[in-house]
């Protein structure tokens, strides 16, 4: 698993929301003893499933988060292992708001319908990606712009999850995001709509370039 390699010698502390409560990308992690976690969702039955599922010493918040307040997130750890974010939404303006508690690893969807170019959904504290658009696929950001913002404070590229979606970075990342970006697997088969065709039902909607 990529997680387990790249924080081998990272803080045996993570913070993940958007998560599912059997499958998420520090499930392992989560039911080792020797880590702490905390888990954060806005919905109820997820949270409630988490809840009654995984180990006592993950801690597993609902909350519907926005910009405002995140601050429970930066106090939840002196030092942190593994940022992971997955939301669905404003996934790189939560980044760009958290990166400054310095995690040893961050792993954060990208959107690979969004291509190359680097570009995000403008923020919307209440963004739900199936009222944006009918098929979900407007949300987050493409692998270049959270590259781009990683970069600017000291993250590089690391890995890619084989099927694409999930990026991590670390301090010695060096891999090149416009050679390691791969599309969606999972979104082209369930679809069956090629990552080009994708970008042209969604790019004339609203974007920031970053």
């Amino acid at each position: 698993m990529i997680l387990d390699r790249l924080a081998v010698d990272a803080p045996k502390t993570f913070v993940e929301f958007g998560f599912h409560p059997i499958e998420f990308n520090c499930l392992r992690l989560a039911r080792n003893a020797e880590w702490r976690g905390l888990l954060i969702d806005g919905s109820a039955r997820q949270v409630a499933d988490a809840r009654a599922l995984l180990p006592k010493h993950i801690e597993v918040v609902e909350r519907f988060l926005n910009l405002n307040n995140l601050d429970f997130i930066k106090k939840a750890f002196p030092r942190l292992g593994i940022l992971s974010i997955d939301v669905d939404g404003n996934d790189y303006w939560f980044l760009k708001e958290l990166i400054e508690i310095q995690p040893a690893v961050i792993c954060v969807e990208y959107n690979s319908s969004f291509g190359l170019d680097p570009i995000t959904v403008p923020y919307d504290p209440t963004f739900d990606r199936h009222e944006k658009h009918a098929r979900g696929w407007y949300h987050g950001a493409s692998l270049t712009a959270l590259a781009k913002l990683c970069s600017a404070h000291g993250y590089g590229l690391a890995a890619v999850s084989e099927a694409g979606g999930n990026a991590f970075f670390t301090r010695d990342g060096r891999l090149d995001p416009h050679t390691a970006w791969k599309p969606n697997a999972f979104r082209e088969s369930y679809s069956g709509v090629a990552h080009e065709q994708q970008w042209k039902a969604i790019g004339q909607l609203p974007f920031e370039s970053v």
